[in-house]
């Protein structure tokens, strides 16, 4: 295309030297000729007949006609509409556009080697999270990468990005949260008189400590409430943590 373009460039400036000497006489007599020839032309095509343009031609009547307004275009007696030459206009911006703005690297950029180590001491460090727990972290943390980046890096290592949960027990699951874990739950006993009492306890996982929080014939819902939050304000005063 661009040697084609080239040749009609050279002999469109041989033909534009040509008509340096001629009048004005001379060459609206040409121009009415050419007018008349493409009439002709368009009678003997017919109304259905599309003329079809290579890609040169389009590019070197743009460049002949894109300087001249739309009311100018309208004027002139051409083989396709003034919209269509503008639309030709149009689509070569768009392409040397497109040329100019190609990333010198296409695909995606390759990932930070900080995320990458981050990415790889997490899954040493915790071993059974996968890369949607890991994606997780890294928000929290902050980072903004996508969850396949995160599948990606893993991938690479040979490291399993969704390993299997169901391999986690719960000792290992309660073993780091067994600090802050407590456990409560009602006892049910009869006393002497042959009333039933029911006997609210709180257990810590760390310590296998039980409190006793009180006790009541009818546990309702409101009762409960105020034993949790008493329980939660003695733990808060004494520097404990709960969860």
């Amino acid at each position: 295309m661009l040697l084609r373009l080239a040749y009609l460039a050279v002999t469109n400036v041989f033909a534009a030297l040509r008509l340096l000497p001629l009048g004005d006489r001379d060459k609206d007599v040409e121009i009415l000729a050419l007018r008349h020839q493409i009439t002709v032309l368009e009678r003997q095509l017919g109304a259905d007949t599309r003329v079809r343009f290579a890609p040169e031609d389009r590019a070197l009547l743009t460049a002949l006609l894109s300087s001249l307004p739309r009311e100018v275009l309208c004027r002139l007696r051409l083989l396709v509409r003034p919209d269509t030459v503008l639309r030709w206009r149009r689509d070569l911006l768009k392409q040397r556009h497109a040329r100019t703005c190609r990333p010198k690297r296409p695909g995606r950029p390759p990932t930070v080697r900080s995320i990458r180590l981050l990415v790889l001491r997490l899954v040493r460090e915790n071993p059974s999270w996968g890369y949607r727990r890991m994606h997780g972290e890294l928000a929290i943390l902050g980072i903004k990468v996508a969850p396949s980046t995160v599948w990606e890096i893993l991938k690479q290592e040979g490291i399993d990005p969704s390993p299997d949960r169901m391999s986690v027990t719960w000792a290992d699951f309660l073993r780091p949260q067994a600090d802050a874990l407590l456990a409560c739950d009602f006892i049910e006993t009869i006393t002497l008189n042959g009333q039933r009492q029911y006997v609210l306890a709180v257990i810590e996982h760390a310590s296998r400590r039980i409190r006793v929080l009180g006790t009541t014939a009818h546990p309702t819902a409101a009762w409960v409430t105020q034993a949790i939050r008493n329980l939660v304000m003695d733990l808060e005063e004494a520097g404990w943590r709960a969860s």
